[in-house]
Parts: structure tokens; sequence; C-alpha cells
């Protein structure tokens, strides 16, 4: 039997193939795969503690990072989706969507002119719109967005909302939401102020 799990808003729900990925069957509610997702993530920071990646505007790195992020969870972890969403490009369009954010990217940094922050934020929220796998892109996006921070301009982290689990519903998510909503429309001061609260 399939889970049913309840999705907070502005969430991407997960079709039956992918739910069927589902590598641990006693999973019945969102909290629990939560909490199972949660020890994941914790482990994944524990290996960049300890590896401390510069070169990661690479594919084969933001599959990894998700890979280590979802793997005792999801049988495609670190894999791109392979359905159309109601959110992010079409599926066969991710590759060259992500090799183009990407390459923009590498060129932000060499150009100087923008902050370290507005840099990261940009990335984040291109890669929260390119949604690269059928889930965690959020949680797997804000990661990447500290690591452009942290591993390449040796600075810190952002606290996004001061850290509150923003895969639950709630205030922060809804201002979270509301902070990628103004960036789609180019806008990106409230998600630098967001990504800094």
């Amino acid at each position: 039997m399939m889970p049913d799990f309840e999705y907070p808003e502005g969430a991407t729900p997960l079709d039956p193939q992918e739910a069927a990925g589902l590598l641990l069957t006693h999973i019945t509610k969102r909290g629990e795969l939560d909490r199972w997702e949660q020890d994941n993530i914790v482990a994944a920071l524990d290996w960049l503690d300890r590896t401390r990646p510069k070169d990661i505007l690479n594919e084969q790195f933001v599959k990894e990072l998700h890979k280590r992020m979802f793997s005792s969870v999801w049988k495609w972890a670190g894999h791109f989706r392979r359905a159309d969403k109601n959110l992010g490009v079409s599926w066969h369009q991710i590759p060259m969507s992500l090799k183009n954010l990407l390459d923009d990217t590498g060129l932000w940094i060499e150009r100087g002119q923008d902050s370290p922050d507005e840099i990261a934020v940009r990335f984040h929220h291109r890669l929260v719109s390119v949604h690269p796998f059928a889930n965690g892109n959020g949680r797997h996006a804000r990661l990447m967005a500290d690591l452009v921070l942290e591993n390449i301009f040796n600075t810190t982290r952002f606290t996004w909302g001061s850290r509150q689990e923003l895969s639950r519903a709630g205030e922060t998510r809804s201002s979270y939401i509301a902070a990628l909503r103004e960036a789609d429309r180019g806008n990106y001061e409230p998600l630098l102020v967001f990504a800094r609260s």
C-alpha cells in the first residue's frame, strides 16, 4: 500500500511510481518520513564537514549531494526526476537547465560584481526553479546555496528563517514560499532577507 503523505504549501507531490521508491516500507505518515529524511540529511552534513568540497558547481556533485541527503529513504535519490511536476522545467530539460545555472553561477563568481549572499540566493532560486529531483529540492537547494557561501566564498551559511523546519506547514514556510514567488518576479530582496533571518 502506498503511503498517503500530506504536502505543505508549495510542495511537489510524488507520483505513484516515485512513491514506490520508498525504501522504508514501514513509513505511513509524513512525520515519520520527515524524521527518516532528516536523519539521512544529518549523515550528509557529517560527510560535508569531513570533506569540505570546493568543486561543487557541476552535475556530478549536485547529484551526489542529493544522493547523500536521501539515499537511505528513496531508491531514486541522486537521480533526476523522470516526470513533469507542478513546478520546475520539463524533465527532459533538467540536464541543460542545470548546466546553464552552474555555468552562470561560475560567471557570477568570476565577475565579482555581486555579493556572495546575492549570488547564493540567485543560485538557490534558480535551482529550485529547475526542480531536478522528485523530492527534497528545497532542502537540497538550500544546502547547495550554503555550500556556495561556505566552501567557495568562505563565509557563513544562511540561517533560512532561523533554521526552522521549512518542510512543514507554518508561518516560516509561508514566508519562504512568498519570498520565492517574489524572486520569480525578479525581486530577490525578500529572499535575501529571509535567508539571513
